[in-house]
């Protein structure tokens, strides 16, 4: 395995291939974050560089990541704690936007080019999104509202993440990690480690409750969906929340209970052999003994990617979602 870090200043200044400490650390999320590149470096070219300088990660040739230095610590012994971040960074912008009958991919598009961002493959998403007011709201966020509605009317799941310098818009079944129609595994051979939580202290209920409140007359009506069996065995686990206008309410609870319903199981993978195809909003094949006689053998969304590079070796650290696990 052979990496290359490349950093430049903007604007054609000083190129440097920066002497790395401990290794890179490259990790990306399905959604709402940017990807995210770290290294430690000494000398005092590395010292020297300024923010927004083009940080280039490549593994045996191939472009990994491409963004901009954002932060810089520094201490006395000389040694440069470096932080960047992919375009989406710029996601995390603000703003205030009219638009009309629009799909998602429309949307993204039109969000790189009012902010100077590159773009690579956007999938067409289909649905047309009649009008929509996004008021001092995050980029991110306008794209995610976009792409639930799209999920809505489609049933199609969209990822959007940067790939290395160009933002990209894939339908979830293309993100499949693996070759002629096979999913690269993670079994107990290319894992060194994981872990297996199952926990009633978050994401679990047993008893759901809304309420909707009428604004001109301040009269209320509640919905409640529960399980009784659930309730003797856990207590009450209650989840609240408030209404829209134009809810269903009883719907809506009953909906929410059979989500949360449920002990919430979450499982990591620690140490697995790297691939650097793999990313948040990846899909991969898990097959795995858990122990007491749960197993897990099932294509698996990634929810989050943290890759290792030292030296010679790369490993990943994976939070998995599907088949009963919330990631």
């Amino acid at each position: 395995m052979k990496t290359e870090l490349f950093v430049a200043q903007e604007g054609g200044g000083k190129a440097y291939l920066p002497n790395v400490l401990e290794g890179v650390e490259w990790s990306t999320q399905r959604s709402g974050t940017p990807g995210r590149l770290t290294f430690r470096t000494a000398g005092a070219e590395a010292l020297r560089l300024a923010e927004g300088a083009a940080v280039r990660f490549s593994v045996d040739g191939r472009p990994v990541f491409y963004g901009y230095l954002f932060t810089k610590k520094c201490g006395r012994d000389g040694v440069a704690a470096m932080t960047a971040y992919d375009q989406l960074r710029y996601f995390k912008n603000k703003d205030t936007y009219i638009y009309e009958n629009k799909t998602a991919a429309q949307l993204v598009r039109m969000l790189a080019a009012d902010f100077g961002l590159r773009t690579g493959e956007i999938d067409e998403t289909g649905y047309v999104i009649a009008s929509r007011i996004e008021d001092n709201t995050t980029l991110f966020d306008m794209v995610e509202n976009a792409l639930g509605l799209t999920v809505q009317n489609t049933g199609r799941v969209y990822v959007l993440y940067d790939d290395a310098g160009r933002l990209t818009l894939k339908e979830q079944g293309a993100m499949a990690v693996g070759e002629n129609g096979a999913y690269a595994l993670i079994s107990e051979q290319s894992a060194q480690d994981y872990e297996y939580n199952v926990s009633l202290d978050a994401d679990t209920a047993s008893r759901v409750k809304l309420m909707r409140e009428d604004s001109e007359t301040g009269a209320r009506e509640v919905f409640i969906a529960r399980d009784a069996a659930h309730e003797a065995a856990w207590g009450v686990l209650q989840m609240f929340d408030k209404l829209s206008e134009g809810e269903n309410g009883q719907a809506k609870a009953d909906a929410m209970l059979k989500l949360y319903n449920r002990p919430a199981r979450r499982l990591n993978i620690k140490k697995a052999l790297g691939d650097v195809r793999v990313r948040g909003g990846s899909l991969i094949a898990v097959k795995l003994d858990l122990g007491g006689g749960e197993t897990v053998s099932q294509r698996m969304l990634v929810e989050k990617a943290v890759h290792t590079f030292k030296e010679e070796e790369h490993t990943m650290d994976l939070v998995l979602r599907g088949g009963g696990f919330i990631g």
